[in-house]
């Protein structure tokens, strides 16, 4: 049976059904305003007085637009990076997260696509991304949370109970999602296309697993933040190859069509190549804190959100 976006969406709705009966929001008293459907964020222009818009002109350039920017996405549809932002601490303030959409150039096209306002919004602090079947994934400390990569509009969540940080993440085109859990219990989760979850892997050889990609024989692989090594997991958990980085403390992995990886040490900061049958080697050195990287194929380069530092960097591969 072919699985679409629509039973995804079917499915994790059939989850929060009971829930969502539970926690209906109160009904506004007298006075206030009814709660607001969700909205996207436009591309960066301005409305006068008059309520007429003018568009950003094209000579200018605008950078910028991030606050912990902890992973990255690329759409080739529109050509355009996905930053997820996880803005400021829980402790301080909780529901802050949002999604930036960024030229290629590393300009701003949407200062806040997700987040622009919060109405029907929920998203706290996101950190890995994927895109998969026109669904963006995002790892939300405990919660995996879907939205319409079109509209930015949430299409749905799924919460792992015994998920302490979800950290990095990858989805099949069926729907099926691999996250990572990067603090006790070290395990990566499975979430089926219909919402069902179930632990992937656990232990050893995990040490604070991070970065999850699918590699291009439909594998999952991932980057240890408490070693250098790259592994590989067939579909049924079982291990079938290891490498390994230059530098240990990984945080990122993007995996091109021919099977070349690309790992960013968020501690070391650096971005080591491994193509297959051949030592890694480094390729760019010096980022502060190099978190999860996305690969822009239309450009033919690695984008790496720097978490703190609040910016990315691009790094060619040509």
């Amino acid at each position: 049976m072919q699985i679409t976006k629509t039973s995804i969406i079917a499915g994790v709705i059939t989850l929060l059904t009971a829930s969502a009966a539970l926690a209906q929001a109160p009904a506004p008293a007298e006075g206030e305003d009814a709660p607001q459907p969700f909205m996207a964020g436009t591309p960066l222009g301005t409305t006068n007085e008059a309520g007429e818009e003018t568009p950003l002109s094209d000579n200018v350039k605008v950078y910028g637009s991030f606050n912990f920017a902890e992973s990255c996405t690329y759409d080739p549809d529109r050509n355009l990076i996905l930053a997820m932002n996880g803005a400021v601490p829980q402790d301080i303030q909780e529901n802050d997260g949002f999604v930036s959409l960024i030229n290629p150039d590393g300009t701003v096209h949407t200062a806040k696509w997700i987040g622009a306002t919060r109405d029907g919004l929920t998203l706290n602090h996101p950190l890995g991304s994927a895109i998969g079947n026109g669904v963006l994934y995002a790892a939300d400390i405990d919660t995996v949370r879907m939205f319409d990569l079109e509209t930015g509009e949430p299409m749905g969540e799924v919460e792992i109970p015994d998920a302490t940080i979800l950290n990095g993440i990858a989805a099949t085109d069926d729907g099926t999602v691999y996250v990572s859990n990067t603090r006790e219990p070290e395990a990566i989760y499975q979430i089926s296309p219909e919402g069902e979850v179930s632990t992937f892997a656990e232990g050893a050889p995990l040490a604070l697993p991070n970065g999850v990609a699918m590699d291009p024989d439909g594998n999952i692989v991932v980057v240890n933040i408490g070693t250098n090594e790259v592994i590989t997991f067939s579909p049924d958990g079982e291990v079938v190859n290891t490498e390994t980085a230059v530098e240990s403390g990984n945080d990122g992995l993007v995996i091109l069509d021919d099977g070349t990886k690309y790992v960013s040490s968020v501690r070391f900061g650096s971005i080591s190549r491994i193509a297959p049958g051949e030592e890694a080697e480094i390729i760019a050195s010096g980022i502060p804190s190099a978190a999860s990287i996305c690969y822009d194929s239309m450009q033919n380069q690695i984008i790496v959100p720097m978490n703190n530092n609040n910016a990315l960097a691009f790094v060619s591969l040509d």
